[in-house]
């Protein structure tokens, strides 16, 4: 009992000295909420408001029809331009795409002549580049065979494709950039808020104070575990709730109180990361650069940006121990698909075994330092 209340005491001192830290807690309110939300709305993945040129050689019903079906928010509505000004408008980025009508487009089309089309496209902008592409050929394919319905027998389909989209049927970007900035974030205040309280103790000389007390180790790790997690609990819970349900707009399909829980489990891993981290280092310099080596690789590889099975199949088997990786499997799974325990407990048991390890570890770096201090 007197080292759970020793834990607990030293809990709340850490949050009082967070507190009293103005630029942490400012980066924590920041964070949890402008950064989910631009992470949201304004690292959109859709095709928005690109920029379309055309060079039209026939002029005639159909190419100004095929034009006409380039509507907003998708596309700008198309600028003429001449050929010759072609590849100065594209190399200074003024389009991402130049839609080029032959001569004579319409009546080889209505003789069955398959005429060519081109479109150049500024690949620059990948996002743009793959869905405009994409978006282009079926306004052209669309356009043309209502067009020549009345002139043409139009060839019937070899198939019939029915898409069903699940989880998000309007394939909505904001929806996933959010919950999985909100999981960045996650990641990256846990690590930096517990190193940064164990350099604070060091600079300022309390921790010199604590040693003196009857106080363990394991006591003074376990008061900033609990202490710092429960704050990037509690802010993402919140950031979760008013910015990404409520200004983002997104439905959450599982339990909250289900992700919460398996959030803590994964905070309990990266809290006694930061701790290590702070361990090694001697100033908060040094961790903000050992933090960014660290926290690029993780965010990067663990399928927040990219898919992760597209990645090479040695980077998936490192990747498995990194409890980023199986927490955004957690965040997917729970908050998209509405999964239940028995479905995320493998993601769950296995974030305890990498955090048991990184506690175990940190707290035998920490009992050395401290020994080497005393």
């Amino acid at each position: 009992m007197a080292s759970l209340s020793n834990i607990a005491h030293l809990g709340v001192k850490e949050l009082r000295s967070l507190y009293r830290d103005p630029v942490l807690f400012f980066f924590i309110i920041l964070g949890f909420t402008f950064m989910v939300y631009v992470a949201g709305k304004g690292l959109s993945q859709e095709l928005r408001n690109a920029a379309v040129a055309v060079v039209d050689e026939d002029q005639s019903p159909l190419s100004r029809r095929i034009l006409d079906a380039f509507y907003e928010p998708y596309f700008q509505s198309p600028a003429p331009i001449r050929f010759a000004d072609i590849d100065p408008d594209m190399d200074s980025g003024r389009y991402t795409f130049v839609l080029i009508f032959p001569p004579h487009f319409q009546r080889d089309v209505l003789n069955n002549q398959r005429p060519a089309i081109q479109l150049n496209i500024d690949a620059t902008q990948m996002t743009q580049a793959s869905l405009g592409a994409n978006y282009i050929s079926n306004i052209i394919d669309d356009e043309i065979a209502d067009f020549t319905h009345r002139n043409l027998e139009p060839a019937a389909p070899a198939i019939r494709l029915n898409l069903r989209y699940r989880f998000n049927p309007t394939l909505t970007s904001t929806w996933f950039g959010g919950v999985m900035e909100l999981s960045n974030l996650v990641t990256l205040l846990s690590i930096i808020l517990t190193g940064a309280a164990l350099i604070r103790e060091r600079e300022h000389g309390t921790l010199e104070h604590l040693l003196v007390m009857p106080l363990t180790p394991l006591e003074i790790m376990l008061a900033k575990v609990w202490a710092m997690a429960l704050v990037v609990l509690v802010a993402a819970g919140l950031s979760l709730k008013v910015t990404v349900q409520g200004i983002l707009g997104m439905p959450i399909a599982g339990s909250i109180p289900l992700y919460l829980a398996c959030m803590a489990v994964f905070l309990f891993s990266t809290t006694s990361l930061g701790i290590l981290l702070g361990t090694l280092v001697r100033s908060m310099p040094q961790l903000g650069l050992l933090t960014i080596l660290l926290i690029m690789p993780l965010q990067m590889l663990s399928g927040t940006m990219t898919p992760f099975e597209s990645m090479p199949e040695a980077v998936q088997i490192i990747m498995q121990l990194a409890p980023t990786t199986h927490f955004v499997r957690i965040a997917q799974a729970i908050l998209y698909r509405g999964a239940g325990l028995a479905v995320v407990w493998p993601n769950v048991l296995a974030m305890i075994v990498i955090g048991g390890v990184f506690f175990v570890t940190t707290l035998s770096m920490f009992r050395l330092r401290l020994g080497a201090v005393r």
